[in-house]
């Protein structure tokens, strides 16, 4: 009998619509955001050339998601909160690029299913771990869902962190102010499975979900850590 990490999903495609808007759309927001601010992108070499992984960021506002989607080196599938496609502008935006739409804190394992088979399809996807905008540079604590999409596809995590991406950027940009922002990626990760059952699964993945924030922390500047500040000795 196969375990829950073995299961292997359905193949997951992206239409022909979907992968035209995204070459096109692309080129289209890199330029608007060379145009309204000063960009700074470190650690493209860890981006792996292939295979599938999670690229797991801090989430301060809205701009994080068109930053990194404009200028990885491949586009990547999504998750997003579902609240997005109810919001005008937002929504249409996520249906045209073709995002996967998560309830925040719910277990919904059909949206999950998809996200596993686009990883086990061999494809990037992108999550933040913290569940949702955080609005301030501050990171909040990780839900464990990042951990669980490592432990059910076996792919490594690429940490992120942005700096700059907050809820008043784009009022600066457009006052003429030109604001920094920066992403900065870091190596992948390959954390253990989370073991045992139940309660005590949870907890193990909550720790490795804790881990990747860690990563992410240590890509950006102290203000922006929030709750992990003060990473533990014992952190790999």
């Amino acid at each position: 009998m196969k375990s829950e990490t073995q299961v292997k999903l359905p193949g997951y495609d992206v239409p022909f619509r979907i992968r035209l808007f995204r070459f096109l759309i692309r080129p289209v927001f890199r330029f608007i955001f060379y145009i309204l601010c000063r960009v700074k992108i470190t650690g493209l070499e860890n981006v792996p050339r292939q295979g599938a992984y999670l690229i797991a960021i801090n989430h301060i506002s809205l701009y994080e998601a068109p930053f990194i989607l404009s200028f990885w080196p491949m586009a990547p599938e999504v998750v997003g909160a579902v609240d997005i496609w109810s919001k005008p502008g937002q929504s249409t935006l996520a249906r045209l690029y073709g995002g996967i739409p998560l309830r925040r804190g719910e277990y919904d394992r059909k949206v999950l299913d998809i996200a596993i088979s686009a990883l086990q399809s061999g494809r990037p996807l992108l999550i933040a771990p913290e569940g949702g905008r955080s609005h301030t540079p501050g990171m909040r604590r990780a839900l464990p869902g990042v951990a669980f999409l490592m432990d059910m596809a076996q792919v490594p995590v690429i940490p992120v962190g942005f700096v700059g991406t907050t809820d008043d950027m784009m009022d600066k940009a457009l006052h003429a102010r030109k604001p920094y922002i920066e992403m900065h990626i870091g190596r992948p990760i390959q954390l253990i499975p989370a073991e045992g059952k139940g309660e005590a699964k949870r907890e193990a993945r909550q720790q490795n979900a804790d881990l990747v924030m860690y990563r992410i922390a240590d890509l950006v500047p102290e203000e922006y850590r929030g709750v992990y500040r003060h990473v533990p000795v014992n952190t790999p």
